[in-house]
Parts: structure tokens; C-alpha cells; sequence
């Protein structure tokens, strides 16, 4: 993995681990939290798994940023420290024990910038699918002088074999230049020897192009997107489904295309919801760029702050779809 074992094993590890404390918080969540709209089992597993992942990397790498999407300064209140007791509780049925204190500074090891190396983390992504039992993400990746180097994708939801919701989740995994694979999210042992390589889609004609977006509009423009598949002549429904998973998707070959395009004209997306899944789309041969075919530049901070947008497809399809976008007066 041309240097960076080390860094895949825990990242592996570290991933896997939260997405056992989100599957077991989720679990949790009945009809009537959610008629109610409350939004603690996010809350504690978010938290929970922020803390569990940065925790690993501070072991590791003592000496690396991570910039994560959480911090600790809500929990630290009065009024939150039921809140509290209940991600130290669920960390450690997985095994990770320590005081409210420590499981705070672990959360706030996530507060770090930008350098030349650091890691970048969103604990859950896609919090609406995850409240309503579906979709959602562990997204982690290393980036190192602005490149994406190593990046790991829980997806408890998506089963590992397409199709089959009996079989588990999935573990996707890439390191640049050796290729993006894909592991059972409960795999026992995390042996990269034994993944399975995963590739994009072949499709090259527009009537066999299937598009993948967001499930909420506030997250894409639906409009939109709608426009320009129907200026390319794409004529299969969308697939909606919440968080990086769609870069998971559009790796395997089960979409073609990804369109998030903007929905407010000062927006810019923070580089955890997308940093883990463009890798994994570029190794497995994809390709990914903002809306005006600009590659996502990661040396701003905590936003893709000169890019708009993002377009994601199996590559053989990309000029002529950013062409669209562009043409649908998108900018």
C-alpha cells in the first residue's frame, strides 16, 4: 500500500469501530423518537464516534491534526451531561473506556486546521438517513500537501453484496495509486490481502446512465439535476440515498453518476463530506471535480473554499456531464 500500512490498518480499525457504535446507538432509535424529532441518538453517536476514531489516531500518530466535525463545548455544559454519560457508556460496550473528561479531549482532538498532513473525519454523514434507519457514513482520510492519500468509508447499510440486504455492510478503502477495495463492514479480521477490488461502471451512453443524489433537496438542487439529465437523455429514475454513501455507489458501478450541486450561492462544502469518498471514486477509476470541472482543492481549511459544487461519474462520461451542469447555467 506504497508506504502507508500503518496508516490504513488504523484507519480500518478505527472505522470499523465506530460504525459498531452507530449500528448499536441505531438500533436504539424507535418511532417514537422520531415522531418526536428528537435527535439524541445522533447526538450520542456522533460524538461517540468522533471520539472512538480520534482517540486511535491520537495513539498512533500523536502528532498529527485531525479535523473533525464535532466538538465537545455543547456536552461540557450542565443540562448535556446526561448526554455525556450515554457516549461514555456506548463507547465502552465496544471496548473504549474513559472518564467524561478524557472522552471530551478525545472529541476535541477533531478541533485541529489544515497542514501539510492531517486527517479529516465526519463521524456520521448523512444524519436524516441515519435517524430514519437507512443510509449513513464514517468517513476518514489522510491528507497530505493538499492530497488525498488514504482514505477509509464505513457504510453499515450498504450491503457488501448489491442487492442483497441480507448480506453486511461495507468497509470501502483506497490508498492512491494501489486501487479502492471493499471489506464486510463485521469482517473479523480487516485483511486487505482478502478484499474484493471494487471498479466503476463502464457506461458510456446517456440512456444507460443511472444518476445517484441526495435525499433531501436542501442538500442538492433536484430541479436541476433534473434539467440536465434530461438535456444528456438520461432516462433512468435517480437513486436518492443519504451521506458519501453515493460515492460508494458510483465506485461499484451500481451508479454512474453523482450530482450535488449547489443550492445557496455562498455555500461551500467542508472537506469531511467528501474528502473519503473521492478517493475511493478515483481508485476505483471514477472521476471528481466541482462543477466547472475544477479539481476539489483541500489546502483551505475546513471548506472547499474555491470550489462549488461537486460532480462525480466512472470517468468516461465526465467533460460532456460538466459541460451540462455548466450549460444549465450551474456556477
Amino acid at each position: 500500500m506504497h508506504g502507508f500500512e500503518k496508516e490504513l490498518t488504523i484507519g480500518l480499525q478505527s472505522v470499523q469501530l465506530a460504525a459498531r457504535v452507530c449500528q448499536t446507538v441505531q438500533k436504539q432509535i424507535t418511532r417514537e423518537k422520531l415522531d418526536k424529532k428528537d435527535k439524541s441518538p445522533v447526538t450520542i453517536a456522533d460524538f461517540a464516534s468522533q471520539a472512538a476514531i480520534c482517540r486511535a489516531l491520537s495513539q498512533a500518530f500523536p502528532s498529527d491534526v485531525i479535523v473533525g466535525e464535532e466538538d465537545s463545548s455543547e456536552l461540557k455544559s450542565p443540562e448535556n451531561a446526561g448526554f455525556l454519560d450515554q457516549i461514555v457508556a456506548e463507547l465502552a460496550k465496544v471496548g473504549v473506556h474513559g472518564s467524561p473528561d478524557e472522552v471530551c479531549g478525545w472529541i476535541d482532538r477533531g478541533a485541529g486546521n489544515g497542514d501539510h498532513r492531517f486527517w479529516t473525519l465526519d463521524p456520521i454523514d448523512g444524519t436524516k438517513g441515519f435517524l430514519r434507519g437507512e443510509q449513513y457514513a464514517v468517513s476518514l482520510a489522510l491528507i497530505i500537501e493538499g492530497r488525498i492519500e488514504v482514505a477509509v468509508l464505513g457504510c453499515p447499510n450498504l450491503p457488501i453484496v448489491a442487492g442483497d440486504a441480507t448480506s453486511p455492510g461495507s468497509l470501502f478503502f483506497a490508498v492512491r495509486g494501489a486501487g479502492a477495495y471493499v471489506l464486510p463492514i463485521d469482517a473479523a479480521s480487516l485483511d486487505v490481502a482478502a478484499a474484493k477490488r471494487v471498479t466503476v461502471s463502464g457506461a458510456s451512453v446517456w440512456s444507460d446512465a443511472r444518476v445517484c443524489e441526495s435525499v433531501e433537496s436542501g442538500h442538492s438542487s433536484h430541479s436541476r439535476s433534473e434539467m440536465i439529465a434530461q438535456s444528456l437523455g438520461i432516462v433512468l429514475p435517480p437513486v436518492r440515498l443519504d451521506s458519501q454513501a453515493k460515492y460508494a455507489v458510483v465506485a461499484r458501478g451500481e451508479a454512474d453518476l453523482y450530482l450535488r450541486l449547489p443550492t445557496k450561492q455562498d455555500y461551500r462544502e467542508k472537506i469531511w463530506d467528501h474528502a473519503g469518498g473521492v478517493l475511493v471514486v478515483e481508485e476505483a477509476g471514477g472521476k471528481v471535480t466541482d462543477v466547472a470541472g475544477k479539481p476539489l482543492d483541500f489546502t483551505h481549511g475546513r471548506e472547499l473554499a474555491v470550489n462549488r459544487g461537486v460532480v462525480v461519474s466512472n470517468g468516461r462520461m465526465h467533460d460532456a456531464l460538466v459541460a451540462a451542469v455548466i450549460a444549465a447555467g450551474v456556477s
